[in-house]
């Protein structure tokens, strides 16, 4: 069930500790998710995507009660974590899992990564490429007005192979996962308390059928989704959709319960929504999923989750 606070909604789930629930108890950090974009391929404005929102892919995370300093990808919702951050610069990583235009065109109007005292660090998946050089392929004249180097003295940008890693006191490890049009990563993040996988786009029937036809269970997907407290997985499709437009390298959410199941993740998030998908076809989608094998969410701009553990008391002698 979902509590409306201000803009944003605590997600309140069986495997993770709400946000500002009242405990007596001694609280251990716990990891706060605010998704600022959700959209897959392209931003959707207008009416008929007012409350799932049109911003495309970015989740920003912060230690508990902290300001957002890992990001995972940058697409347009990026200007969403402007308003996480007040009047502060951002200080942190992004992450991005592939270089589509879905999940880069944010970083050129971020107003945070440009005020006094940001520090902007983006990582891609390594290509064989400079990193800055790869990004100023689709952001340079004449496809956009300035190059990466623009952004500001404090962005730097590099590349990432497969491995586990310590990014903004978090334990991140990045797997390469199957996508159409370049090399894509999926991650998982962790704090000790806490844990989310992250497979926004992904293409497993790339890989084979599968047990239920819609893509293959494969190691790196279940190494990364392994007993996360949640599992943000790519549903751009409904399964019905899947068999047309496959070919674009995409998922459903049955791959992702299917994905979770195997892995034990707590919790599944439906997330990279189609852009041609309304308000009305993302609550008739949820709504397919209201009585499913394990906990599931359908992601929206605004939307904040928090997992981690919480310390109970010990019982009085």
């Amino acid at each position: 069930m979902a509590a409306i606070v201000g803009k944003w909604c605590i997600e309140l789930g069986p495997s993770a500790c709400a946000a500002r629930r009242p405990s007596s108890g001694s609280p251990e950090p716990r990891v706060q998710i605010f998704f600022c974009g959700t959209r897959g391929s392209m931003p959707t404005p207008g009416a008929a995507f007012v409350r799932y929102g049109g911003h495309t892919s970015c989740v920003a995370l912060a230690h508990d009660e902290a300001r957002p300093s890992l990001v995972l990808d940058a697409g347009s919702g990026l200007v969403n974590l402007d308003g996480l951050l007040g009047a502060e610069p951002f200080r942190g990583t992004i992450l991005i899992g592939h270089l589509h235009w879905d999940h880069t065109h944010g970083m050129p109007f971020f107003a945070a990564g440009t005020r006094p005292g940001h520090r902007v660090r983006v990582l891609m998946p390594a290509q064989g490429e400079d990193a800055e050089r790869l990004l100023a392929r689709a952001m340079s004249p004449p496809h956009f007005p300035v190059e990466p180097t623009a952004l500001g003295n404090g962005w730097r940008f590099g590349a990432l192979d497969e491995g586990d890693y310590e990014f903004e006191g978090f334990t991140v490890l990045a797997r390469e996962i199957p996508h159409k049009g370049g090399r894509t990563f999926g991650f998982r993040v962790s704090d000790g308390t806490g844990a989310i996988a992250y497979l926004s786009d992904h293409h497993p029937l790339a890989l084979g059928p599968g047990p239920l036809g819609v893509g293959e269970l494969h190691p790196a997907g279940v190494t990364l989704a392994r007993d996360v407290d949640l599992l943000i997985h790519d549903a751009q499709y409904t399964v019905e959709e899947l068999p047309e437009f496959a070919h674009m390298g995409h998922s459903c959410p049955e791959y992702a319960i299917a994905l979770a199941l195997e892995s034990g993740a707590r919790q599944v998030c439906l997330y990279h929504h189609s852009p041609r998908r309304t308000d009305v076809l993302l609550d008739e989608l949820a709504a397919r999923f209201t009585v499913a094998a394990v906990s599931v969410t359908t992601a929206f701009d605004g939307l904040t989750m928090t997992v981690g553990r919480r310390v109970e008391p010990e019982p009085a002698t």
